[in-house]
């Protein structure tokens, strides 16, 4: 059965989507704010999420973000924005497509049947540990023996590039174009510079490091 993530913070319409779409072979999982709606996604799988955007404790978008750091799962924004200018906003954010409120159940089940559809994708793991450090990608934090690490925006972007690929190789051209924009794809000394940085925080020995790979001419492996 395809598992359904919905959150919104009307009960009546929370309710009756846990009715209609059980009834049509779904099973639910029902969240009342973004904050739940995050730790239901990290400890139990599903496969689609039905997202209200005006949610008591923070904005969709921002629940949209935490999702994305981690998994590709698909996003269904079910809304009363009508707005052209929340529709990209949600969809620039990493949402696959928005419904807005009122909205008819044959319209989001057949939603529903498209996106999952389309999903292919494994969901990864929102927690990365290695023997060192831990990176939690839904919360975007990073903890070596049991104290935070603090991250530049750069740092992060770079190493939850990395993690997101563990044991492949990333270019060099993929890592600048992707962090730093595709101006900068030659600028390799960025990467350098960086990747010292991420050492020193992160590994026992950084001048030999065993999770932030270098090879060389090439690009960066993260080794779990």
């Amino acid at each position: 059965m395809t598992t359904v993530l919905i959150v919104d913070d009307e009960p009546q319409i929370l309710r009756a989507l846990q009715i209609n779409l059980h009834a049509h072979g779904y099973t639910v999982v029902p969240a009342h704010n973004g904050t739940t709606a995050l730790q239901a996604a990290q400890t139990q799988p599903v496969d689609v999420v039905v997202l209200d955007l005006g949610l008591p404790d923070m904005d969709g978008l921002e629940v949209i973000a935490g999702l994305r750091g981690w998994t590709e799962v698909p996003i269904i924004v079910l809304s009363a924005r009508h707005g052209s200018h929340d529709k990209v906003e949600a969809l620039d954010a990493g949402a696959d497509d928005y419904v807005t409120k009122p909205f008819g159940l044959d319209e989001l089940l057949a939603r529903l049947r498209a996106a999952t559809r389309r999903s292919g994708v494994q969901v990864a793991e929102p927690l990365v540990t290695t023997a060192e450090f831990t990176v939690d990608l839904a919360n975007k934090q990073v903890t070596r023996n049991d104290a935070a690490v603090r991250m530049t925006p750069t740092e992060w972007s770079v190493l939850e590039l990395l993690v997101r690929n563990p044991g492949r190789l990333v270019s060099q051209q993929q890592i600048l174009t992707e962090v730093w924009g595709p101006a900068y794809a030659k600028e390799t000394h960025y990467l350098r510079v960086y990747m010292a940085q991420l050492r020193r925080k992160l590994e026992r020995d950084p001048a030999s490091p065993v999770h932030l790979l270098t090879e060389a001419g090439m690009g960066y492996r993260f080794q779990p």
